[in-house]
């Protein structure tokens, strides 16, 4: 059973699984509490039931051998990517569980075509992976620093969307998440991250040359998902300016989509039955 149908209306609103030239990002309010009750303490405390969940159902999807997650999350600095992989997936086992943080490619990575370093990284069978970034910044950075032209943007729009029709013909389940905070929010986050000792670390001079390029990253992002949303790899739009509500709300999807796997665990071995360690 998914969630009830509130939730799922409420989640469908902020989906979106067909091309659409005319997307924006904009239209869609980084404030909004979605899934919200009204009582922080009372969501904060099911983010952690649902990780509770998702913990099991791990255990499951990874006993059960036949399917592959990839859920990717995409968003400007400061949006909590590495905050809701703590959040969501930090209660699983890391057997069958790992993430990856991409970066800028390296010499040999660049040496080859854009997506061959991530088609190495995509999950196996009985495997969850996340991705912190994903093969989108390869259409956002370089369109937004001018490096592609309009024309070769549209030519990795096309290659994006066959590399994932491709994984998901071979039994990949891919969930797609864009963390859309507001500008006032981004503002507040990083100068938290520059006045606290503790998160300066995170802080690099070029967040606010990034920043300054906030309406080209809006642009890039509405472009790149009207581009890539379908039925099969669709787009879900987070509202991050609240944390908790990040959370529920990407935790929530992942809880539902795993369950509407009718995931089994193998069939028992019935010559165990009565086999007694001495």
């Amino acid at each position: 059973m998914a969630s009830n149908d509130r939730t799922a209306k409420a989640l469908r609103k902020w989906r979106v699984d067909a091309a659409d030239a005319a997307f924006s990002v904009e239209s869609f309010d980084p404030g909004a509490k979605p899934l919200g009750s009204g009582n922080k303490s009372a969501d904060k405390a099911r983010v952690e039931a649902l990780a509770a969940e998702l913990d099991e159902l791990q255990n499951l999807f990874y006993a059960d051998g036949r399917h592959k997650l990839l859920v990717v999350l995409q968003g400007i600095d400061t949006s909590g990517k590495d905050g809701t992989l703590r959040a969501v997936f930090g209660r699983m086992s890391p057997i069958g569980v790992r993430t990856v943080a991409w970066r800028a490619p390296n010499e040999a990575e660049r040496a080859r075509d854009y997506l061959w370093r991530i088609h190495a990284q995509v999950p196996a069978a009985g495997e969850i992976v996340g991705f912190n970034r994903s093969h989108y910044e390869d259409v956002l950075v370089p369109v937004v620093e001018g490096w592609i032209d309009e024309h070769t943007a549209r030519q990795r729009y096309a290659h994006i969307n066959d590399f994932e029709r491709l994984l998901c013909e071979t039994g990949t389940v891919i969930l797609k998440f864009m963390l859309h905070i507001s500008k006032d929010e981004q503002r507040r986050r990083l100068q938290e991250r520059i006045d606290d000792p503790a998160k300066r670390w995170k802080f690099k001079r070029e967040d606010i040359g990034v920043r300054a390029k906030w309406d080209l990253y809006q642009a890039a992002y509405s472009h790149a998902i009207g581009a890539t949303a379908t039925k099969h790899s669709p787009w879900h739009i987070v509202p991050a300016d609240s944390k908790t509500q990040r959370n529920l709300m990407v935790a929530t999807v992942v809880r539902d989509t795993m369950r509407r796997l009718d995931l089994q665990f193998p069939d028992e071995d019935a010559s165990l039955r009565d086999l007694k360690v001495s």
